[in-house]
């Protein structure tokens, strides 16, 4: 079988995978289906049942098996790991979590497989989340076939800072290491590893989200996390697949259930390779946004914010009607390739 890359399934192109039409000619990679329009000398295009007014989707509501997988970006999007805690003698709070990298395949659409590297088994990583001044130790673990490391955003010392050269530097198969810092500055960060090639180490899989709560908690909310990331399943250094929690149109058939009138904090880390910009998208409404999440006041009041890689933030907002309400990337080659999805309101 050719190769798939993003080029021919914009195209078009039908490869053929375990006996069965992968792509149609309104259709993108694993059975996706938008509506689209002939062009001069084309066929027209009947849209497969299941399709979703137009929006691009897998063909008849399929999916990849989470089971399988051992993560589900439905469980992903409302899970912070706050780890165990202890009482130093000096009182403060000592947060401790052990995170182990392995290498695994996974299913990223129907009948797509990738080797992926990941910490705990999952893509992202766990969503580490702390108290500003705590003192954190996470233990590494280097399960994979790989050397790896763990690259934390934020205020450490050099020697915590997961990099060559520095501290423990490169972890090797079946080696460890401890990193331990000051939860500092309260913000939304991120964790990836920092082995050279950089790119193809984030981008099979090693990172994940990092908060540290102010000290003065934030206002209630109904928070969510998302990290946009995509997969480059020919290693052409081009995306094939791009998402919100690594599963394309993971919310679309199965939308993010929202409280109306409840507040929503969404705290958005992109962490995409081979692109040299993201985006979040909200249909029918405006938020708040704070760029790192390290001050309290929004930068803006909108429905779009851009993010370069490693750029993150928080997003907050209330519906004030109920109803399906799309999101997206506004790049739409992103988004008929997998970063769409919807929050059911009620």
């Amino acid at each position: 079988m050719g190769r798939i890359n993003r080029r021919s399934l914009l195209a078009g192109a039908v490869p053929v995978l375990g006996g069965a039409a992968l792509l149609t000619r309104d259709a993108t990679a694993a059975g996706m289906d938008h509506s689209m329009h002939a062009g001069a000398g084309q066929p027209a295009v009947q849209r497969p049942a299941g399709a979703h007014d137009g929006h691009a989707n897998f063909r008849d509501a399929r999916t990849v098996d989470h089971r399988a997988n051992g993560f589900d970006p439905h469980d992903i999007v409302r899970d912070f790991d706050r780890g165990t805690t202890k009482r130093l003698p000096s009182g403060r709070v000592l947060r401790e979590w052990t995170l182990v990298a392995g290498d695994r395949e996974i299913e990223i659409a129907p009948g797509i497989r990738f080797a992926s590297w990941s910490y705990n088994g999952r893509i992202p990583g766990p969503t580490l989340r702390c108290t500003e001044g705590e003192r954190l130790r996470i233990t590494f673990v280097n399960g994979s076939a790989h050397p790896h490391t763990i690259h934390f955003h934020g205020l450490h010392p050099a020697t915590m800072d997961g990099i060559a050269g520095q501290g423990a530097g490169e972890i090797q198969p079946g080696g460890k290491t401890v990193y331990e810092f000051d939860a500092l500055p309260a913000g939304l960060h991120l964790y990836h590893c920092h082995v050279r090639p950089l790119a193809e180490h984030i981008a099979k899989g090693l990172y994940g989200t990092f908060i540290v709560d102010p000290k003065e908690p934030r206002e209630d909310a109904d928070e969510l996390v998302m990290v946009m990331n995509g997969f480059d399943t020919n290693f052409d250094r081009a995306n094939e697949f791009y998402a919100a929690n690594t599963i394309p149109f993971a919310y679309m058939n199965k939308p993010i259930k929202i409280e109306r009138d409840r507040l929503v904090r969404l705290y958005l880390v992109n962490i995409l390779e081979y692109d040299l910009i993201n985006s979040f998208h909200l249909h029918g409404n405006l938020f708040e946004y704070f760029p790192t999440g390290t001050s309290k006041t929004p930068s803006e009041l909108t429905d779009t914010v851009m993010l370069c890689q490693g750029q993150r933030g928080i997003a907050e907002w209330r519906f004030p009607y109920p109803g399906k309400y799309m999101f997206h990337a506004h790049q739409s080659e992103f988004t008929e390739l997998g970063w769409q999805g919807f929050f059911e309101v009620a």
